[in-house]
């Protein structure tokens, strides 16, 4: 008989909670016993799990007594609070947040891209940025092949990369905007309906936000690339689930758009959808719920005279491979 584990999961009632709980049930996890956490006001209420129902929990320091995976999905400040509390108990915590992903003790990582890293945890592993695991499904084995010298990224991020709320927030303005009803932003800095918003998270001294340099970091720490280019512009978009992103990528070797395919086509958690003839190429309702990142639009970068760019179109589901997903498959590694 296989051996099951003891899981909580922090931060149970938002968006990647519930996709997570989804998740250790989808891909039959080896659950002995699932204790769902968070915030006192939830406590009391019940979420399905497997045929059942389970009862959540206020998260406390107590909440992991006997645990041996905690998966957070609460935010950076809670993990860093309940931190010591998980490790103390023996867990090993998997955290979502942005909390520990650059600390040199804390593994940053991707089963797909770098799953070796693992083994160096001391009792916390960081799952990457949603941006960052769409990107580098995608790239990483092109990387291999190729080795990667420079990236250049755009991404068309979903409302889903701010939660329920942000999603929320997409639906009540397109009805409000169809009735000419005011529009009160409160979710984003500006408008979501209709619109587009180049700001994702605080902005730098250098004029990059928080969140493009997440994916530069995050990518040349996985890809143990300190050397690697990268620049980024992030981008809020009116879709409700699944971030795109178009990629410009340099290589240190020629490549062809048809080297490319072959090699994506043998990645995992990658699916090439690249049949423009038949208007077939990567979209967001077409990843929404999917566990693959789909990747298309690949053709050689014609401003290079040389073979060594392409230019290629990725989506991905942000709540599931970009974050609960990856979260699981870090559970299944451990």
């Amino acid at each position: 008989m296989s051996k099951e584990y003891n899981v909580a999961i922090a931060g149970a009632t938002g968006a990647v909670g519930i996709e997570m709980i989804k998740t250790l049930e989808k891909r039959k996890f080896p659950v002995k016993n699932l204790r769902l956490l968070a915030s006192v006001r939830s406590a009391g209420k019940k979420l399905p799990y497997n045929g059942t129902e389970i009862v959540i929990e206020e998260l406390t320091a107590k909440s992991f007594k006997n645990v041996d995976i905690a998966l957070f999905s609460a935010g950076g400040d809670i993990s860093r609070e309940f931190r010591p509390a998980v490790v103390d108990s023996g867990a090993v915590m998997i955290d979502n947040s942005s909390a520990f992903r650059m600390d040199e003790d804390v593994p940053l990582v991707m089963p797909e891209v770098n799953p070796e890293d693992i083994k160096k945890h001391c009792g916390v592993i960081a799952n990457p940025n949603c941006s960052t695991i769409i990107m580098l499904v995608a790239v990483a084995p092109l990387h291999r092949a190729k080795k990667l010298v420079r990236l250049v990224a755009a991404t068309y991020q979903a409302t889903s990369g701010a939660g329920a709320k942000g999603m929320a927030e997409l639906e009540l303005q397109t009805r409000q905007l169809l009735e000419n009803q005011p529009i009160k932003p409160e979710a984003f800095a500006h408008r979501i309906g209709f619109n587009l918003i180049p700001h994702i998270d605080a902005f730098s001294d250098n004029g990059y936000t928080k969140e493009e340099l997440k994916m530069l970091y995050e990518t040349r720490k996985m890809l143990h690339a300190p050397e690697l280019r990268v620049s980024c512009t992030c981008v809020r978009v009116p879709v409700l689930r699944a971030h795109s992103e178009a990629l410009n990528l340099e290589f240190a070797e020629e490549i062809s758009p048809d080297e490319a395919r072959a090699i994506l086509r043998e990645a995992p958690g990658v699916e090439v959808v690249d049949d423009p003839a038949n208007q077939r190429y990567p979209m967001p309702i077409d990843a929404t719920n999917q566990d693959n990142i789909l990747v298309g639009r690949i053709r050689r970068d014609i401003s290079r005279e040389d073979n060594r760019g392409l230019d290629i179109f990725v989506s991905g589901d942000q709540v599931l491979k970009g974050a609960a997903l990856n979260a699981v498959q870090i559970a299944e590694l451990l």
